[in-house]
């Protein structure tokens, strides 16, 4: 388990919960100085509090001009594919604001999933301006982490050697899943002032209570962020209902 123990976060509904996480994304970022690194995730339950980020009232407040951002994993497709995490970040907020280009970091599909991986711990590792994690200086402000049903987070996926990456910012997965994918390991996932998961719908409740429990075996369980955890639900995924 985190050396502290995850806040838990409860709203009403979906809408609700995206609302929530909005605005907890734009108070961080109104409130720092400086560059402000956020890590995306992808799946569905994202979607609609990027798409509320592009929104006014959040739109109009959000420095975007200082947000960089960048993937926690990624399949290994082009970005106008429909399974692209890229695209559907794109498609719901960043094509609707004013970032500029060059802070927009995504993983890229070239060369093999090997070359690909390489290629996106070096952008991490420049943007960090350092090859090593210092714990005192995360890499990133805010992770984001969905949870599937079997427990993975980004695409640390049971059973996986990836899981015991302690070197590599960034790994190939080329089993478990249909497609490769790019996925941050956890140093690089840990590496984070203020971490959160996501879930909504009462077929997360079992899992959840099982991660927050911290069992091992479920790759989720396993984050340990140097900032703050805190699990955002609906009430469905925190009631069961």
């Amino acid at each position: 388990m985190p050396a502290t123990r995850p806040r838990i976060d409860v709203s009403r509904d979906p809408e609700a919960l995206a609302g929530r996480v909005a605005q907890w994304i734009a108070d961080l970022a109104c409130h720092s100085m400086g560059p402000f690194a956020v890590c995306l995730s992808g799946g569905s339950t994202p979607r609609r509090f990027y798409q509320l980020l592009a929104e006014p009232p959040l739109r109009d407040v959000m420095p975007w001009q200082r947000i960089h951002w960048f993937w926690g994993d990624e399949r290994f497709v082009p970005w106008d594919h429909p399974d692209s995490n890229y695209g559907m970040a794109r498609e719901a907020m960043l094509a609707h604001v004013p970032v500029p280009p060059g802070n927009i970091h995504g993983i890229t599909f070239a060369g093999t999933p090997a070359e690909a991986a390489r290629a996106y711990q070096y952008v991490l590792q420049s943007y960090y301006g350092a090859e090593r994690l210092d714990p005192a200086r995360p890499l990133f402000d805010i992770v984001l982490l969905g949870m599937g049903p079997d427990g993975h987070t980004a695409s640390l996926i049971p059973g996986e050697p990836v899981l015991d990456e302690q070197e590599r910012w960034v790994a190939e997965v080329t089993h478990g899943r249909p497609e490769p994918r790019i996925t941050l390991t956890y140093p690089a996932l840990d590496s984070s002032r203020s971490t959160a998961f996501v879930a909504a719908g009462g077929d997360k409740h079992a899992m959840m209570q099982r991660v927050v429990a911290g069992e091992r075996e479920l790759p989720a369980a396993r984050i340990r962020p140097v900032g703050e955890l805190i699990w955002f639900f609906d009430e469905a995924a925190h009631g069961g209902r």
